[in-house]
């Protein structure tokens, strides 16, 4: 989840560890001072009864993940795959014309510079214009074609004698990327066939394209939609929190049910949460709420495994304490084993002679010694993005 959140904040990932929080607070101070949720979890109830609630939460949470970030990854192929063909990186305006007696290309009004574009496979709709072509013609046609830029001025001297009925100095550059140019030419429609052959021969490619204004502005309108409709899954511009047709009043909510990015944290008014989620689509939403969520019982399961293992390992009557700590840097993990196993061999001595001895074996477990010690010990990773 915490993935899907950078995920989501492509443009903005320096502020992602502001949306990775656990009932509004950071994780680390969450764990600190984490307290049993009586409400969600009654410990009165059986341990089966409370590990079930747990994982069905989980497993919702899991489920609707998998489908909102599966919609989102194929708006966003989707918009890719329309990029690819469509959107340059830079666009700069550069004007070309042949000079007359020289064949120079001379800066002219027209032509587009398409940095990161490729001009054998992008759309054209953004490049071309109706005055490029000749339409409506019933003798003649406009063509598109693609000359490696070594070869423009090879180009300016032959493309009128590449076939019959090509209509002298009718060609004019409209685009260029890194590696060519992307010329008009008119000519007669009988000899579209051979003209495309000697351009082949001479190392020019005619781009199969048809200028269709309906299909170059329903493809605009709908590279507009992708791009919106991806970022409002990020960013909206505004937020209401609705019941039915009638919106909340101002008042302290204290239910916070799984799964609902709209419904207010609990002690929070319906203004605050109006405020906090302002700015925020709803897939960015769902996944702050949820991942607080999928968090907090994370951790819950971790304190329940603490207490399973140590009615386990101890045996009853239940007498164990249940400690969180913390090494102020990763270099004194070791130290603090050390003093660990110092303090606590004797509740396992097998366990601690094991940590010396790597080739102790300790019955009927089937944990690498690494893994098992003295005492109940289980790992807390917060770097959930490292």
């Amino acid at each position: 989840m915490a993935q899907s959140v950078v995920d989501v904040m492509e443009d903005s990932k320096g502020k992602v560890h502001e949306n990775l929080l656990a009932n509004g607070v950071d994780l680390t101070s969450f764990v600190t001072h984490f307290e049993w949720d009586m409400a969600k979890y009654p410990a009165k109830q059986p341990l089966v009864s409370v590990v079930d609630t747990l994982a069905k939460q989980l497993a919702q949470i899991e489920m609707d993940l998998k489908s909102r970030t599966a919609a989102y990854s194929a708006l966003k192929m989707n918009l890719e795959n329309l990029e690819k063909k469509s959107t340059a990186l830079a666009l700069t305006v550069c004007l070309r014309s042949v000079c007359k007696g020289s064949g120079m290309l001379m800066p002219q009004p027209g032509a587009v510079v398409a940095s990161g574009g490729n001009l054998f496979t992008r759309t054209l709709s953004d490049i071309v214009s109706k005055e490029d072509f000749v339409l409506d013609s019933e003798y003649l046609i406009t063509l598109l074609v693609i000359v490696p830029k070594p070869s423009y001025a090879q180009w300016q001297k032959t493309y009128e004698s590449l076939s019959d009925m090509v209509v002298p100095r009718s060609t004019k550059l409209i685009a260029e990327d890194n590696e060519g140019g992307l010329f008009t030419v008119t000519l007669f429609r009988k000899v579209i066939d051979d003209f495309k052959t000697k351009a082949k021969e001479n190392k020019f490619t005619v781009r199969e394209f048809y200028y269709d204004e309906k299909e170059i502005k329903r493809e605009r309108e709908e590279m507009t939609r992708l791009l919106s409709d991806k970022k409002q899954q990020y960013q909206t511009s505004c937020v209401a929190l609705k019941k039915g047709s009638t919106t909340y009043r101002d008042h302290k909510v204290k239910v916070t049910p799984l799964g609902n990015p709209d419904r207010p944290t609990a002690g929070q008014t319906d203004r605050e949460r109006e405020s906090e989620g302002e700015g925020e689509g709803p897939l960015l939403r769902w996944l702050k709420v949820n991942f607080s969520e999928a968090f907090i019982a994370w951790i819950h399961i971790k304190a329940l495994r603490v207490f399973v293992e140590s009615v386990l390992r101890y045996g009853l009557p239940v007498n164990f304490q249940a400690v969180l700590l913390q090494p102020h840097k990763k270099s004194a993990t070791k130290r603090l084993r050390e003093v660990l196993n110092s303090v606590f061999h004797h509740l396992d001595e097998v366990a601690a002679a094991s940590i010396l001895d790597a080739s102790v074996e300790i019955p009927g477990l089937q944990l690498s010694n690494q893994d098992y010690f003295p005492y109940v010990y289980f790992h807390i990773d917060l770097s959930l993005l490292d």
